[in-house]
């Protein structure tokens, strides 16, 4: 009888400590790195020398007009929009992404993306206005072609004149073909092939302003504040004040995250991401092959003909480093871009191709670290007990805040 009492009893205590507020005496080396992860410290958005507009706040304006444009799609019924929602974290809550037909990958937040140097889960596109055009030009995404964006620009007068505002004179755009684009089918191939040399990089010049109109809007969207950056900021050496900020069971999963749990090893800095490639032994999508990951994607980009040391490019070659010396070694088979942990807890589903779920479920495959489909595991097995999994979800819960975002960027212009 005592132990039929005594038992309820003591998970009560337990349930009721571990949201109790937390206190916790962290080392000034602990401190010094949970303050590294602070929002405080992300440093201002860094430059981006193929992308000469960047910065530019007519070219941002005209990227969001752009960005919820539907014609930019063939169907007249997708827009940038569609996958990169606003009201769910610029991600879709899809497992893969819905364009004019279901895509093979899952759709990643763009909430921070402007701070990497990579973009796509493989790094395949070395700055995020190529990355912005890609989309528009594959057959399950938007599924159109860059002449008749082109000629979009050149036939709407408001898109004209934004245009020629921020680049100047826009290009006389052929009346025919009706499409064109060196990708695509046979058709549309030798479409683009019936084009002048000149007029082919007309086309692309305005193609690729696009994209750099596009990529000057996204700059726009940044992380907000949270619970954890607002605990880490009250952190000092002489004491800890910040008891009432976290509970014990989120303050136990933060110290797991930047130890035993060693999640701070990939996922670090004030975004928690160190934006590099590692295969971590997630199963392959249902009904595709494991993805080569970076190793492919490297070679992809470098043969871009948007990338930074390419034609539309506005940067010296001496500025596209990042391009020029990337690792393309063996150990990067597989390997896929680690993510930012900023709004977790409401993006799912996880992964590059959705295929976990849950946030227990993505914490329960690292704790696991299952033999990989292709290659290695970089990951090894944690060990942990189930009420540590538990106090870990909870610290990871507690990283989601609204956008530090002005409100008018996160809908369609008032025409």
């Amino acid at each position: 009888m005592v132990a039929l009492i005594f038992t309820p009893l003591l998970a009560y205590i337990a349930w009721n400590f571990s949201f109790s507020p937390g206190a916790k005496n962290w080392t000034a080396s602990e401190i010094e790195l949970l303050q590294s992860l602070s929002l405080d410290r992300l440093p201002a958005l860094p430059k981006v020398p193929s992308n000469y507009f960047a910065d530019s706040p007519d070219a941002a304006k005209f990227g969001h007009a752009l960005y919820f444009d539907k014609r930019i799609s063939g169907n007249n019924l997708v827009s940038c929009a569609t996958c990169h929602q606003p009201e769910k974290m610029f991600t879709d809550g899809l497992a893969l992404a819905m364009g004019t037909e279901l895509g093979p990958r899952h759709t990643p937040s763009l909430v921070g993306i402007s701070y990497s140097p990579w973009f796509y889960w493989d790094g395949r596109k070395d700055s995020q206005w190529a990355q912005a055009l890609a989309p528009l030009e594959t057959a399950h995404e938007h599924n159109t072609d860059r002449l008749q964006v082109a000629r979009l620009i050149s036939k709407d007068d408001s898109y004209r004149q934004q245009y020629e505002l921020i680049f100047g004179p826009l290009p006389s755009i052929p009346s025919s073909p009706l499409a064109a684009s060196p990708h695509g089918d046979g058709a549309l191939k030798a479409a683009w092939s019936s084009l002048t040399t000149d007029q082919q990089s007309q086309v692309s010049q305005v193609f690729s302003n696009l994209g750099k109109a596009l990529a000057a809007y996204q700059r726009k969207l940044l992380p907000g504040p949270t619970p954890f950056d607002d605990y880490v900021n009250s952190l000092s050496v002489e004491g800890d004040s910040s008891d009432e900020l976290l509970t014990r069971s989120q303050v136990a999963g933060l110290g797991l995250f930047i130890g035993e749990a060693q999640c701070v090893t990939c996922h670090n800095g004030p975004l928690l991401t160190n934006h590099e490639f590692h295969n971590t032994g997630v199963l392959a999508i249902s009904g595709q092959l494991p993805p080569m990951g970076r190793y492919d994607g490297i070679r992809i980009a470098r043969k871009d003909p948007f990338n930074c040391l390419g034609e539309f490019s506005d940067a010296a070659s001496s500025e596209c480093l990042e391009l020029r010396f990337s690792r393309d070694t063996n150990d990067l088979v597989g390997a896929q871009k680690t993510p930012t942990l900023r709004n977790i807890a409401i993006t799912a589903p996880y992964m590059h191709g959705g295929q976990i779920k849950t946030l227990k479920e993505v914490i329960e495959h690292y704790n696991d670290a299952p033999i990989s489909m292709l290659s290695h595991n970089e990951a090894k097995p944690l060990g942990l007990r189930p009420l540590q999994l538990r106090q870990l979800e909870d610290f990871l819960n507690i990283l989601s805040a609204p956008l530090a975002t002005d409100s008018k960027w996160l809908s369609a212009p008032i025409p």
